[in-house]
């Protein structure tokens, strides 16, 4: 009291509080300042130097500046005292008296008051800074999920991160690089990659907000549990909700306690009393006194801090002012009040910016699990000898006959046979019809000289020159000249046919495959005669 009634007097002769002076000089810094570590959601961590006498709002407001938040009532500054209990930041007290391990001073940044609709904030950076707290919850097993939700939830969060699913890069192998939940199994690795391509053509930000609609449903959404001890000895929860007090034993919730009907919440040293105002069968309010004990006195009053500003944050309009210093020279009991804004305050208040420019930080990648890494080393060789084994199927082979064989070869090969069946019955119509003339004169000077000769002869016959009756009988060289050079310039293979007489030997063909590859198909449409014995060889040449 003395303190705060006391005055000084400066060289003019004017009166200066020493309460002005202390935060003149705690605003300009001293020459000693003290650095603060604070370790962001996103992995990534933010230096900031204070003076030693900085206050906690100090450092609130250099965060939410780096991080160019305005919906900055939803967060706070973690802290772990020596005992291993985590603390808020307080913003109205020193750091220096608030952190004691130091310096350099870390804290956490994290969600304080988890929204009960997160499709009520504003702004899409306030919502990526849900989605990485939510994150890490359910990989912490904070946030109890189901299997199929967690499945849906990780491919999500992929879909966010990494964009549209692309088959050649986005492997079993390479999600197993992620971690979604404590025990991520093999199994479900797949089922997350198969959910992961149902969502293409999401934005990271649709991603984010169908996150955070499916978490909102699940039972331990927003729920800050800290472990006390019954009457009994028994351990339990309280777990601080936006509607109230959860009580668990073990996993199985055996109460709530909404906020309207805790009429006192108190402590003293380890005990936490809890006063529950309830109606009775014949509707008269009765009173319920609940008492739990804590491991320490810092974890009960820590308890009894984060009750009072759920309750203020979610069921007040407007914060309750706190004592002035005057009405607190007698005081009993904790002075500490809740000095944000509420929730109503920062849902109606607060407008959306046009725009909000950000960038979202890959998350941790870890080792790939062998397993997939095997199995797709195996894939993709198995699938290059089945390469190698078609190519080789289909390559060309050595033989000249087999090189040139083809559906165009066959197809240009049967437009010739035919142009030279053509050509060659035209010609023999000529030949046979000139042959008739010569041959009646040849004959009738052979029986004149045969009557003047006095030796008996034997006239013979000769016989009428027969068209050809089959392939065998055609030669390229039958054609005239300009066809034939047409016939061979429009091929882009020119096939040179070559007539070779046996006389001597007596050689039997019964197909035309035993003359050419490309006669397969192509049977004589009469028989073959046997002598003499014409053999056609059919040689091709690349142009």
């Amino acid at each position: 009291m003395l303190r705060f009634l006391s005055r000084k007097k400066g060289r003019n002769g004017q009166k200066t509080s020493t309460h002005y002076k202390s935060e003149h000089h705690r605003m300009l810094g001293s020459n000693k300042n003290v650095q603060c570590k604070v370790l962001l959601l996103d992995g990534t961590d933010l230096s900031i130097d204070l003076s030693k006498k900085a206050i906690g709002s100090d450092l609130y407001e250099q965060v939410f500046y780096s991080l160019d938040l305005i919906e900055k009532d939803y967060f706070g500054l973690q802290y772990t005292d020596a005992n291993n209990v985590q603390h808020w930041l307080d913003p109205t007290k020193a750091i220096k008296k608030q952190v004691k391990i130091g310096p350099p001073f870390t804290l956490r940044l994290r969600v304080k008051f988890y929204s009960s609709e997160p499709n009520s904030l504003r702004e899409e950076l306030t919502r990526y800074q849900f989605f990485l707290q939510l994150k890490q919850d359910i990989l912490d097993g904070k946030l109890e999920c189901p299997e199929n939700i967690a499945v849906e939830l990780a491919a999500l969060a992929l879909q966010s991160e990494l964009g549209d699913y692309e088959e050649a890069y986005h492997t079993p192998a390479f999600i197993s690089e992620f971690r979604f939940v404590p025990n991520q199994t093999e199994e479900m690795e797949l089922l997350i990659l198969e959910e992961f391509q149902k969502c293409r053509g999401l934005t990271p930000a649709q991603a984010e907000t169908n996150y955070l609609n499916k978490v909102k449903w699940l039972e331990m959404y927003g729920v800050d549990n800290h472990i006390v001890l019954g009457k009994d000895g028994c351990e339990y929860s309280l777990g601080l909700t936006p509607t109230g007090i959860l009580v668990f034993e073990g996993t199985q919730k055996i109460g709530l306690f909404f906020w309207p009907k805790i009429g006192k919440l108190d402590f003293k040293k380890k005990k936490l009393t809890l006063v529950v105002v309830e109606d009775d069968d014949m509707g008269r309010e009765q009173e319920h006194t609940f008492v739990f004990r804590l491991h320490n006195e810092k974890a009960c009053k820590h308890l009894w801090k984060c009750a009072v500003e759920h309750h203020a944050f979610f069921r007040l309009r407007a914060p309750v002012k706190g004592p002035s210093a005057r009405q607190n020279f007698f005081r009993m009991g904790s002075r500490f009040r809740y000095s944000g804004k509420t929730e109503f305050q920062t849902t109606q208040l607060n407008r959306a910016r046009r725009s909000v420019q950000f960038e979202r930080k890959p998350s941790q990648r870890y080792a790939r699990r062998q397993s997939h890494v095997y199995r797709e080393k195996n894939k993709n060789e198995n699938k290059s000898q089945s390469v190698e084994a078609e190519v080789s199927s289909t390559s060309p082979a050595s033989s000249v006959a087999s090189h040139s064989v083809g559906p165009v070869a066959e197809e240009r090969l049967d437009v010739l046979i035919k142009s030279l069946v053509k050509d060659s019955t035209n010609s023999d119509d000529k030949n046979d019809s000139s042959s008739i003339v010569s041959n009646k004169t040849d004959t009738a000077k052979a029986e004149e000289e045969m009557r003047k000769s006095p030796l008996p002869t034997v006239i013979e016959t000769p016989t009428q020159e027969q068209p050809p009756t089959s392939l065998l009988d055609l030669s390229i060289e039958d054609l005239p000249g300009e066809l034939k050079n047409q016939q061979l310039n429009s091929l882009e293979q020119a096939t040179f046919v070559s007539v070779e007489q046996l006389n001597s030997a007596k050689v039997s063909i019964t197909s035309l495959s035993q003359l050419s590859p490309w006669l397969v198909n192509c049977e004589p449409t009469s028989p073959v005669k046997t002598t003499p014995t014409i053999i056609k060889t059919v040689i091709t040449t690349q142009l």
